[in-house]
């Protein structure tokens, strides 16, 4: 199909806000990674009024898509990871232009993965791990076991996601293949809740108490990236740090992960008198636990 799609890209890329243009053929009769496209054609531009646009295309029985999409989208969706089809699609796809190496140093970022970026990726991974976990367990108590099922199903995705960044990669569509390779207790744990004989009631205890065990023992890492940000000056409000451009990546996460690692040490809370004498502002500071 590239030669009937060649006049359409290579029309795109005669334009100099065009950065780069990516090739990705369907490679299996179900595609979810090409959305059951034949193929997908992802060209990357420096900058747009529509951050994502998309035009479809037909070619006999076959099918194509276009997506453009800005530098900009493209650096968001690679760090929150929302949308993981594109990794796959610069890891794997083939280039057929390339202005000024752009996409070739972008898989190169990809594989060597900047710590940096790992850490804040691990941070909110880590603070949707703690939400769904709590949310869980208050269904889990009050014996509200198919809501608490769910839950505990979200958190051990976030789980998996958090191991895989954990170890320098990223998570792909089949996390969970990935995840039996690099931390089989991880998947094993996913396997028993999927596949126990026990009734509902009974794995979803032993899940809580095993998720409770791999939160504890990941607090250091996944806390790495918010603390960096808190040290950085004496006090925050809780306004400052929904504003702190770093920290809006953690969205609705942000106050129950600040909650979370206040009541484990990692974060102090500092009294203010208000006008009221019986009422403080409550400022946050970096905790006594320090994470070095």
């Amino acid at each position: 199909m590239e030669h009937l799609l060649r006049p359409i890209y290579q029309e795109r890329a005669s334009q100099p806000n065009t950065l780069g243009v990516i090739i990705v053929e369907k490679m299996q009769e179900v595609s979810p990674s090409t959305d059951n496209f034949d193929t997908i054609l992802f060209i990357l531009i420096k900058e747009a009024d529509v951050p994502v646009f998309t035009k479809h295309y037909t070619f006999g029985t076959q099918k194509a898509a276009m997506h453009l999409i800005t530098e900009k989208q493209l650096r968001k969706w690679l760090l929150l990871g929302t949308n993981r089809k594109v990794v796959e699609w610069i890891l794997n796809g083939r280039i057929v232009f390339d202005r000024n190496e752009f996409v070739q140093e972008l898989k190169t970022e990809l594989k060597d993965f900047p710590f940096y970026g790992r850490k804040m990726k691990m941070g909110i991974e880590f603070a949707k791990l703690i939400r769904r976990y709590l949310e869980g367990k208050v269904l889990f108590e009050n014996k509200q076991f198919m809501d608490a099922y769910h839950h505990i199903v979200e958190s051990l995705h976030h789980l998996a996601r958090l191991a895989v960044f954990e170890n320098g990669l990223h998570p792909e569509v089949t996390v969970w293949a990935q995840v039996k390779q690099i931390e089989p207790a991880i998947y094993k744990l996913y396997d028993e809740l999927l596949t126990s004989e026990e009734a509902i009631d009974k794995r979803l205890e032993l899940l809580f108490l095993a998720s409770e065990f791999f939160i504890h023992s990941r607090t250091k890492d996944g806390a790495a990236h918010i603390l960096d940000v808190i040290q950085s000056k004496e006090y925050w409000t809780i306004q400052d740090l929904h504003e702190q451009e770093e920290l809006k990546n953690y969205s609705v996460n942000l106050e129950v992960f600040i909650e979370f690692l206040v009541e484990r040490g990692y974060i102090d809370i500092e009294k203010v008198q208000t006008k009221s004498e019986s009422i403080f502002h409550r400022y946050y500071k970096l905790g006594t636990k320090r994470i070095d």
